[in-house]
């Protein structure tokens, strides 16, 4: 690490994460006094966005070599308040949580209060969509059957293609005029509304231009002022590559990062997808270029380096923009879930690792970064050296990368309708969530909380929390006398809070069709600019919609728990078993020790447990597929929930595994925490048993003492347990190398542990700022020595 890369990372790491008002003012500014009579929506929108990025302020931090900030400065994170509107206590809340706060300023609260916030009351898009929900919407949402998202932030997910690497905004504003001049307005009954939807994409495409040439002459100016010659020369050359990119494409290594970088920048200014936009492909997208300068020695390895390590610094200094309501609450993370993948496959189907390859990883275990996040893409054709390498990482607590299967991947986005070689540039971004590359509107609507829909069941669709009747009476359970009638209404309870979920999700979708489009991110995703429509409404080659289900570990062992000894062993009535879990097994002490000691659980290769996983899936599966939302996107399921299984553990009584009132629920599709006692091995034999090919994306996580990964034995070990888990078509796996004695004093002196990185679920974190449940929740996952 050089030293400007030291002094770049240690400003970043050192960065206070603060609202800033800047853009939700010009935002205001705007739609106050700018907007202009008869301008369509998307027009509208277009010159919003122009509007910021003429007026933002232009942050360029010494000594870095890729500029552009978020915000006016590092981690100084914007709001959108025609999205989602902060309260005044909503500021409160984030200046003040315990962790992972957001510092709040007097001038941004007089901001809010006196300009802001009377502005955008009732105006913003959370206000349409709360208000346009149904009774039996806002019930489900009270008990937690679901969670926001959607509802609080912008169409998210997606990832670029090649194309944003190959192009310039110029080759695209030539694209988007030539759509213009092949519009039937006879027989196209659409074709005025593509005529403005193209006009909102030239707005875009030719503000990204003049933002970009605003940090070009602010570099001059800087360069003016600069006693320092070599710096001096580095300014002038980055003005040169700020006038050159995004406006053409690339041509150099450093004009490549620069101009993906820019495009970052609109994509996140226009909008707030939140998380997850990001280059994806990082090594085939750079290769090419990192190839052509080091041949023709106008590029040293060592400076590539440098470069690569400049740009990671920019993705960590951009917290993602902070939740409202109970979700600033209860989220424990606020990283931008920007997800880098690497390896894979080409588009003919060859081995695409390459050097570069390497390298990334070389820049992931240096910089040591929460973001960007980081994964490997392994295909049975990538040679073991490159996983062996990944997992060498891994093992030093970090957490970083994790590991898909590219294989599978190809598959699960074949089998939902996308041509083979979109699938091969595809990969996944955010936590687990497949997509096809610069090609797919993939956007996720929610977590969905399954184990509190078995406690609902079991209420014959009572709520005990809520004291509502919120689901179908599907039977009292004294009437049940096989566990078949059980699973039955089960299944249609999951049908009814699907139905509601997706009758919600539809609306929501309408309302962004209607009053948010996106026409900047619109130009970098294939068909839209050739079809004239927006990403949000329908324009890309691919469209998709996953809600993602949460708790397959808890459902599967409370489903066991109940077949077995009310069904099986008929040791206790149902009602007797509902009684115990209200009672949160105060009094049970015998069918606690039961429940916890002598009953099957997932994760240990065990069909008597396993059965009620491939139940629960197959219901939740049949519940979700054939639905079609507004846009024409197919809706599908994943299986992941970021930090949701502790919000949703904490709205539910006693659970039928054993789990007390209150504790999280298993994430993922990983066992119950400390269910898994033969080994990894029969976790991954476990997991393996359901049909990952029909989902998204499939989340596991595994654990292991820092004291197994020995030797290059080990390493072996664990790269074969990869190998094996993916053979048996598994979606991904992710590991945590660190000590339940480690993380335990990490919670009693966490000033000892500042550094401390941990893998949560699909993202790392500080483990110093996750909430207490959270923590324990981790420290509760079971710890594999050796296998």
């Amino acid at each position: 690490m050089t030293p400007r890369i030291k002094q770049l990372r240690e400003q970043s790491l050192n960065a206070i994460n603060r609202i800033s008002a800047e853009r939700a003012l010009l935002i205001t500014e705007f739609y106050k006094d700018h907007v202009a009579p008869g301008d369509s929506i998307p027009v509208q929108r277009a010159k919003a966005f122009e509007y910021l990025l003429l007026h933002k302020s232009i942050c360029i931090n010494d000594p870095e070599l890729i500029v552009g900030e978020r915000g006016p400065a590092p981690k100084a994170t914007p709001t959108y308040p025609e999205i989602t509107l902060h309260s005044l206590h909503d500021l409160e809340i984030l200046n003040s949580r315990e962790k992972v706060w957001f510092r709040v300023d007097e001038e941004t609260r007089e901001a809010y209060a006196k300009t802001i916030i009377p502005f955008w009351e009732g105006r913003s898009n959370r206000d349409r969509i709360m208000n346009a929900m149904s009774s039996e919407w806002h019930d489900a949402y009270e008990a937690g059957i679901f969670t926001e998202f959607m509802e609080q932030r912008a169409p998210g997910h997606t990832v670029a293609g090649y194309q944003i690497f190959r192009k310039g905004m110029l080759d695209i504003i030539e694209d988007v005029e030539e759509s213009m001049q092949s519009l039937d307005f006879i027989n196209d009954p659409q074709a005025c509304n593509k005529l403005e939807e193209l006009k909102a994409m030239k707005i875009s495409a030719n503000a990204l231009i003049v933002y970009a040439n605003r940090h070009a002459e602010k570099l001059d100016q800087m360069a003016i002022n600069e006693a320092n010659t070599e710096r001096r020369n580095e300014l002038h050359e980055m003005a040169r590559i700020c006038r050159r990119v995004p406006a053409h494409a690339p041509a150099t290594f450093h004009e490549v990062l620069q101009h993906y970088w820019f495009v970052h920048l609109g994509v996140v200014t226009e909008v707030n997808p939140w998380d997850s936009f990001n280059p994806g492909r990082l090594d085939q997208h750079l290769y090419p270029f990192y190839k052509t300068e080091t041949e023709a020695g106008t590029l040293s390895r060592d400076k590539a380096i440098e470069l690569l390590e400049s740009f990671w610094v920019k993705f960590n200094n951009h917290p993602s923009p902070p939740k409202i309501g109970v979700t600033a609450e209860e989220s424990s993370t606020y990283t931008d879930f920007c997800l880098i993948n690497l390896g894979g496959v080409k588009p003919d189907g060859s081995d695409a690792v390459n050097e570069m390859s390497y390298i990334l990883l070389d820049v992931i275990e240096e910089m040591r970064l929460l973001q960007p996040s980081s994964m490997v893409q392994l295909s049975r054709l990538n040679p073991d050296k490159f996983i062996d390498r990944a997992i060498e990482i891994t093992k030093t607590g970090f957490g970083q990368p994790s590991i898909f299967n590219t294989d599978a991947i190809i598959q699960e986005l074949v089998i939902q309708g996308k041509d083979i070689t979109d699938a091969r540039n595809g990969g996944c971004s955010g936590c687990v969530e497949a997509g096809a590359f610069g090609t797919e509107s993939y956007i996720l609507c929610g977590y969905f909380n399954l184990p509190k829909i078995l406690e609902i069941t079991l209420h014959n669709g009572f709520d005990p929390r809520t004291k509502k009747q919120i689901g179908p009476k599907t039977g009292d359970v004294s009437t049940f006398d096989a566990y078949i009638q059980l699973l039955e209404a089960f299944r249609v309870q999951v049908e009814h809070f699907i139905r509601i979920k997706i009758t919600g999700n539809d609306i929501i979708e309408k309302i962004f069709m209607s009053h948010i489009p996106t026409p900047f991110l619109s130009l970098i995703i294939d068909n839209c600019v050739a079809r004239g429509m927006d990403y949000i409404q329908g324009g890309a080659r691919y469209n998709t919609n996953y809600i993602q289900g949460v708790g397959m570990g808890t459902m599967t062992d409370a489903l066991t728990a109940l077949n077995k000894h009310v069904f099986i062993d008929k040791s206790l009535t149902l009602a007797e078993f509902v009684k115990a879990l209200e009672d949160n097994f105060e009094g049970h002490d015998a069918l606690l020790y039961q429940l916890l000691y002598k009953t099957p659980k997932y994760g240990n290769d065990d069909d008597a447990a396993d059965s009620q996983l491939m139940d629960v899936f197959m219901i939740y599966y049949n519940a979700v597929k054939g639905h079609i939302s507004p846009r024409g996107a197919q809706y599908r399921i994943n299986l992941l929930p970021t930090t949701s299984h502790v919000y949703f553990g904490s709205v539910m009584h006693a659970s039928a595994d054993g789990r007390k009132a209150g504790l999280p629920v298993s994430e993922g599709i990983s066992p119950v925490q400390g269910a898994d006692r033969k080994g990894p091995t029969s976790v991954i034999k476990s997991a393996a048993k359901i049909d990952h090919l029909h989902t998204g994306g499939t989340l596991l996580n595994q654990k292991f003492s820092p004291g197994f990964f020995e030797d290059e034995t080990a390493i072996r070990k664990v790269s074969g347990l990869v190998r094996s888990y993916f053979r048996m078509n598994g979606h991904h796996i992710q590991f945590n190398v660190v000590d339940a004695d480690t993380l335990r004093d990490a919670q009693k002196h966490p000033e000892q542990h500042q550094d401390l990185i941990v893998r949560v679920a699909g993202y790392s974190d500080y483990f110093n700022d996750l909430g207490t449940d959270l923590q324990n929740e981790i420290i509760a996952r079971t710890e594999h020595e050796a296998m």
